[in-house]
């Protein structure tokens, strides 16, 4: 029982500890206070003490029903793990409403903290009210105290504890007991923890954007898929990692991120492509109808812009507008995206606005100029495209999502082959169900061959007979809009030939196989380091990795540091915890005294006598001088912290005693599975980046992209596996905003006009 208890009392958080106990003595002294004056002072005098003495009661009981609801909650979340699929399930409900109540109580203990530093305000605005410059007080309470000094004492201090508890338990947080002290090492239970924390936060996050409907449901939905997703990610808890541990990684990887790569060897992009991108894009920028758009280009005046683009200050040209499904009464949505491509109402024939889940939102135009319909996918801007984008785990793609590519007459031999002899393809899930659902909207019926067969919106457009038969249709979309926008290509290929998508910015959301087999009508555009199109569950996971390599490559990071994380990153893995438990901790001894003469000298591993263990294995090859990465190869993927050569590995040392070579084994190429071993997303389609050049006066690049007008750009076909891992820099998530992706194509059409006049100069 003793030592049982011993054991309960080490769980709890210092912070805790000490809070319990500065409460109680607020309590006592405030006790003493009350006794001492109310015998002579009048109720409103003892007001603000008996306030804050109340208050601190009702914190101690919160604390220790906060303290009772998360063991609770710890010891199910241990135990959640059933034999059957029923009793997880089971299992799983259970764990959910004692999250709901602990949630309940540290909402609580929240509360109870808002109400003592709002108490402890009031007491010193009620001490200062009162106290003159001559220290005299006008209050009964207060003049008593100041009468005797062991009263003076005991009310300086009452106070002072009074405004340090109140801080103090801002600083804290409502926890009461330490999770760690529970889960330990176990990346189960860290899963199974964080995957509640996240499910809750969205939740509550999407009923405060109005979606109550997801505040109510128990059962698994999309919610609970992305939660379980992001649980996984921050599954490194299990390994002792923090998250300032992992933060100051991925800050080192921004630092030693590699210079910009030589492209001379590259070859240009096509320039019909590219002119049919920069005719398009302003379509898929004119999806964003809501104001996401307008906060980006205007952060000061947005509402007013959002106002003026919706027409809510032209409300008698309502009528004119087209109807959308879920436009506002005002039919506002119709009009800020026909006012963005400056067209007239009647060029936009269908669309839909507020979707829900797995559901994009889209406009179908029809341009007689020319002689194209278009079809334009709205990116990322609600909630449910955010849950649309979490639901990243793979599916297999059917026949029906491949037809265009098995099917259809156009498709080459070789492509066809390619694509029948592969097993299995898959895709992203959530961009897979939303283009299925798109595909129902638009067309809606199974194609048989006969083109002239009625039943689908476009084949009332574009059949024989119809308004726009031989038209183009062009599918564009930027960011997850241009992913949905691929996958309905694939659908609609076979029926119309004549088709192209456009993607700007897209999620990787196919297998390699299907990525390479429509570039004949896909074409993806990436500017520079935008983030998106290196995005998936794998790179995430290779991130996470880095962020650790990137600690090891620091001149100032303690090496023991650095091994311990590697150590705990390698025994995350499934391989590693099926070894036997007692053999590792056995072993362990030996390991550390093995790695503790070990010291990182440059790009190279040595040991106390200075010996380089490995002379052809430096920690980062990709981050030589730059005479070296301008000549390496195309291949080689951008992130300076992976290394797509050859096999390498600390071979003097033993691979399994130590964690370093174990690591950098594991992460030295960018083509390794990750720790959860997801299957790689590629980017679909003809792959086309464009970058900024350096001009001729050696102007740097950095300079260069934020004095946009003075940097000249150029678009290359670049080789989709480079963008498998993320690359930490300042413009990563800048390079995303769909403007700055139509300025640089636009000036890279400019850039290539004008050196085809140089090259092929017209004689007069």
């Amino acid at each position: 029982m003793l030592m049982s208890r011993v054991s309960n009392f080490k769980k709890l958080r210092w912070s805790a500890v000490i809070l319990g106990v500065l409460n109680m003595m607020v309590i006592i002294l405030g006790i003493i206070i009350i006794t001492l004056v109310y015998p002579t002072c009048r109720n409103g005098d003892i007001f603000p003490f008996l306030v804050v003495v109340l208050v601190s009661c009702v914190r101690i009981i919160a604390m220790i029903r906060t303290a009772i609801a998360q063991l609770e909650t710890a010891n199910l979340v241990l135990k959640s793990h059933g034999e059957t699929p029923i009793v997880d399930a089971l299992m799983r409900h259970e764990r959910r409403k004692r999250y709901r109540r602990w949630l309940c109580w540290t909402r609580f203990a929240t509360i109870i903290t808002v109400l003592q530093l709002l108490g402890a305000t009031h007491l010193l605005f009620h001490v200062g009210k009162h106290t003159s410059a001559d220290q005299t007080s006008s209050s009964c309470a207060l003049g008593i105290l100041s009468k005797s000094k062991w009263h003076h004492n005991v009310f300086v201090l009452f106070v002072v504890m009074v405004c340090f508890v109140a801080l103090l338990q801002c600083l804290t947080g409502p926890d009461v007991l330490r999770w760690r002290s529970f889960y330990s090492t176990q990346d189960n239970a860290w899963k199974a923890h964080y995957s509640e924390v996240f499910d809750h936060g969205i939740r509550e996050a999407l009923c405060c954007l109005g979606r109550i409907k997801y505040l109510t449901v128990l059962e698994e939905d999309e919610v609970h898929s992305v939660a379980q997703l992001l649980g996984d990610l921050v599954a490194y808890r299990a390994s002792g990692t923090g998250h300032l541990e992992l933060l100051a990684g991925l800050a080192l990887l921004q630092r030693y991120r590699q210079p910009a790569k030589v492209y001379e060897e590259y070859v240009e992009a096509p320039l019909e492509r590219i002119e049919e991108a920069v005719t398009f894009h302003p379509f898929a920028e004119a999806a964003y109808t809501g104001l996401l758009l307008d906060v980006g280009r205007n952060p000061v005046l947005f509402p007013c812009a959002w106002l003026y683009r919706q027409g809510v200050l032209t409300p008698w040209t309502r009528n004119r507008r087209p109807a959308l499904e879920g436009d506002n009464w005002w039919r506002g949505h119709a009009a800020a995206f026909l006012k963005y491509v400056n067209l007239s109402p009647e060029v936009l024939r269908r669309g839909r606005v507020n979707q829900a889940k797995c559901e994009a939102a889209y406009f179908v135009v029809v341009l007689h100029d020319l002689k194209s319909v278009v079809i334009v996918v709205r990116g990322t801007e609600t909630p449910e495209d955010l849950i649309t984008d979490g639901l990243c785990r793979e599916c297999s793609l059917t026949t029906e999502d491949l037809d265009g590519l098995i099917n259809g007459g156009h498709i080459q031999p070789s492509v066809k082959k390619t694509m029948l002899s592969s097993l299995q393809h898959y895709g992203h899930s959530g961009i897979v169900d939303a283009a299925r659902d798109l595909f129902m909207q638009i067309e809606g019926y199974p194609y048989d061959g006969n083109s002239s067969e009625s039943g689908g919106f476009l084949n009332s457009l574009l059949g024989v007979g119809c308004e726009c038969e031989g038209y183009n249709v062009r599918i564009v979309g930027h960011s997850l809009g241009g992913s949905i926008a691929t996958l309905l290509g694939l659908r609609l290929y076979r029926r119309y030939p004549n088709l192209h998508v456009f993607t700007y910015g897209p999620l990787p959301c196919v297998d390699l196989a299907t990525a390479d087999a429509c570039s004949e009508f896909v074409t993806s555009i990436v500017y520079q380091n935008e983030f998106s199109s290196r995005l998936s569950a794998a790179s995430i996971m290779r991130l996470r990795a880095s962020a650790i390599m990137a600690l090891s490559q620091d001149g100032a990071t303690d090496s023991t540091m650095v091994l311990k994380l590697a150590r705990r990153f390698l025994f995350m893995s499934d391989h590693l915890r099926t070894k036997d438990e007692k053999k590792m901790h056995a072993s362990d001894t030996e390991d550390t005294t093995k790695i503790s003469n070990l010291h990182i000298d440059g790009n190279h591993l040595r040991n106390d006598r200075g010996k380089e263990l490995d002379k052809g294995f430096p920690l980062w090859q990709d981050m030589e001088d730059d005479s070296s990465d301008d000549k390496s190869d195309s291949s080689d993927s951008p992130n300076s912290f992976t290394d797509s050569g050859g096999s390498n590995s600390l071979v003097d040392v033993n691979s399994y005693h130590n964690p370093v070579s174990q690591f950098m084994e594991a992460m030295s190429s960018s083509r390794n599975r990750s720790s959860m071993d997801l299957p790689e997303m590629f980017l679909p389609g003809l792959v086309i980046h464009i970058v900024p050049q350096k001009n001729s006066f050696q102007m740097s690049l950095w300079k260069c992209l934020r004095t946009r007008e003075e940097c000249s750009y150029k678009a290359y076909i670049a080789n989709r596996e480079v963008f498998k891992d993320i690359i930490v820099s300042q413009s990563m998530f800048l390079d995303h905003l769909p403007w700055r992706c139509h300025f640089a194509m636009r000036k890279a059409l400019e850039s290539r006009n004008l050196q085809d006049q140089i090259n092929n100069p017209q004689i007069p």
